[in-house]
């Protein structure tokens, strides 16, 4: 579930940067329209949301690494010696 989350916060923030272009592109030198600077906003609420999501899921577990290359640590000399 928090996986999917974060899937639609990127969608989101690449959403928000292409609209962010197109109102920079369509509302060049009116000073009156603010929908870029609006739309910065939006996109650094979020990346902050973002942000905070991928945190409180490596916080909690629920995200880490689970690598096939990455065996985790060593278990020290000392441990090594008794199991042997």
């Amino acid at each position: 579930m928090l996986k999917v989350v974060i899937v639609i916060l990127m969608l989101a923030l690449i959403a928000s940067l292409g609209s962010g272009f197109y109102f920079l592109m369509t509302d060049q030198g009116d000073k009156n329209k603010r929908r870029t600077l609006h739309s910065l906003g939006v996109r650094l609420a979020l990346a902050i949301g973002l942000a905070a999501v991928i945190v409180y899921g490596i916080a909690t577990g629920q995200l880490g690494h689970r690598n096939p290359w990455d065996v985790g640590p060593e278990p020290d000399a000392s441990q090594q010696s008794i199991s042997e």
